[in-house]
Parts: structure tokens; sequence; C-alpha cells
């Protein structure tokens, strides 16, 4: 087992048996039989490598769907639809770490307002930075093929925010996913695929942008 992997692994199962973090870098390297320079040689933090699990569980599940020939074949709405499946799957091998983690980046909200509830729901920016900056990568490719087969259009001023609406909607799915208690996730399928469908029937051509077409017509020709 390579030292990164061999760093991943003991860090989370740390904190599954103990229900936190290592208290410090020190005694989680001296534990692993490691110096604290061979620790800093991979990881800057633990928070470094909390952002790292993320990035796996996406990247296996990409690697995943675009392994499979019949993908290749997909509409758009159908790749992104079958992304969402196969990432489920994937944090269903670590369900216990993913909740963990997920509800570490919640801040307690136990004494705060209604309105800064609202302004910290959304989990820690940083420990998801590079899960998100692989899922816009991802994303903006599914997007721009959308527009070549017509099942994205594009809108002035809308088009640069698609890929900001499919993260929210990711972050919406994790959500729904870690208080899923239905049997074996099974609403959390039904969450993905209204919320995919939904999404694409927002970025698709709808009956609005016909009538804007014909305005636009009758405006360069009267």
């Amino acid at each position: 087992m390579e030292k990164l992997e061999k760093i991943r692994k003991a860090y989370t199962d740390y904190v599954l048996e103990n229900g936190t973090p290592p208290p410090s870098v020190f005694q989680f390297a001296k534990k692993l039989k490691i110096s604290e320079a061979d620790f800093y040689q991979e990881y800057t933090s633990f928070e470094s490598i909390e952002a790292d699990v993320w990035l796996a569980f996406f990247k296996q599940a990409q690697q995943t769907v675009e392994a499979d020939p019949i993908y290749q074949t997909y509409s758009v709405r159908e790749k992104l639809l079958a992304f969402y499946y196969t990432w489920v799957e994937v944090l269903k091998a670590q369900r216990s770490f993913v909740v963990f983690s997920y509800n570490q980046l919640r801040p307690s909200t136990t004494n705060l307002s209604p309105m800064a509830k609202a302004r910290m729901g959304k989990p820690s920016a940083r420990v998801l930075q590079l899960f998100k900056e692989a899922f816009y990568d991802y994303v903006r490719d599914l997007l721009a093929e959308g527009r070549e087969s017509k099942e994205v259009e594009p809108r002035p001023f809308l088009s640069d925010r698609y890929a900001d609406g499919l993260w929210t909607q990711t972050l919406f799915i994790l959500h729904f996913w870690v208080n899923d208690v239905s049997k074996n996730f099974e609403k959390t399928d039904t969450a993905i695929e209204k919320s995919v469908n939904t999404a694409f029937d927002l970025i698709g051509r709808s009956p609005l942008d016909s009538l804007f077409d014909l305005a636009k017509f009758i405006y360069q020709n009267k």
C-alpha cells in the first residue's frame, strides 16, 4: 500500500473508531509509525486528507461510468443520471465515514436564528473544493456535449450558471442521501431521477424559448 493511501485509510479508520479526528499530526504519525515530515510530504492537514477522500469518491464514480461502453451511447441527461447513481453506490461503501465527515462540515446550529442557519447551510468549501473543481470539469464537458446535441439550450447570462446549478443539485442529493432512512436508500434514487429531470427541463429548450425566438424574429422583421 502506497504511503498516501496508507495515511488516508489510517485517518478514516481513526475517525470511525474514535468519533473525532486525531488530536495532532504528531500523535497520528507516531501511531502510523511514520515521521511528521513523511505526513507533510503527502498532506498539509487532516482537512486535506478529507478533501482527498471526497475527490477519490468522485473519481471512482466517474471512472466507473466512463469505462462502460453503454455509457458512451447515453444522452447527456442519462449520463448525469448514471453518474449520480454510481456516485451514491460508491458513497454507500463508505457511508459511516461519509456521514461523519458531512456532519463535521456543518457547524452546530442549535442556538442560531433561522436566517443564520440558512447562511451556514452548505458544507465547508475547503473540504469539498477538490471534489467541486473536478465535478465542474466533468459537467462542463457534459453541458458542451448537450449544446451540440440540442439537449442544453444556450441562454444569455444563464448558460454560465448551469454548472453552478448542477453543483447545488449535487449537494442536495448528498444531503438527501445522508438523511435517507428508506430501505436501500430507495428514496434517494427517486430524488436523483426527479432532480436531474427537472434540471434538464430547465436548461433544455422550452416553449418560452420558442416564444422568445418568435418575438425576436418579429422585431427584426417589422
